[in-house]
């Protein structure tokens, strides 16, 4: 799986919710999965100048991230639909206690 974000995944306290790629990045290890993580760069009101963001607008239409792309090629955009998916699909042994 790839998860595409803007400049990467990092916190950011000064944003109301936290940053969106960052939470999205968040929610995928928490639930045990390890996304390639894919920097788009640029910002979403500017053209799609960038390689990444040119593939974002064409696997979903809209130049903004986060964006996670599954194995089988299902691209699901948005952080809250990210997060989302990632509570309702923990990787294989996620939770797990040793």
């Amino acid at each position: 799986m790839k998860l595409y974000v803007c400049w990467g995944t990092f916190k950011n306290p000064l944003r109301p919710g936290g940053h969106p790629c960052g939470n999205a990045y968040d929610a995928l290890k928490d639930a045990g999965h390890d996304p390639e993580v894919v920097k788009a760069y640029g910002l979403a009101p500017l053209p799609d100048v960038t390689s990444g963001r040119k593939e974002v607008k064409r696997l979903t239409g809209k130049s903004l991230v986060p964006v996670l792309v599954l194995d089988d090629g299902e691209a699901i955009y948005d952080s809250k639909r990210i997060v989302a998916w990632a509570k309702a699909h923990p990787a294989s042994g996620a939770g797990a206690v040793s």
